[in-house]
């Protein structure tokens, strides 16, 4: 017996995640600064994250004089 073609999942787990996994959001808040490395993993702040539509680019980063 096989499976009907609206039961059927195209593509598995190459869909957009909607929530940041602990070392992504480790990574975007030491860019901001809001984190080092003594606080450790646990206990993060919030982080937005935004789901960008094709073709659209991101938040503007202000660049740092270095």
């Amino acid at each position: 017996m096989s499976i009907d073609k609206s039961l059927r999942k195209g593509g598995g787990l190459g869909g957009q995640r909607n929530v940041l996994k602990r070392a992504e959001r480790m990574a975007l808040l030491q860019e901001d600064g809001r984190w080092t490395e003594n606080h450790g993993p646990y206990n993060l702040p919030k982080t937005k994250y935004r789901k960008l539509k094709p073709g659209q680019s991101g938040p503007k980063r202000p660049e740092s004089a270095s």
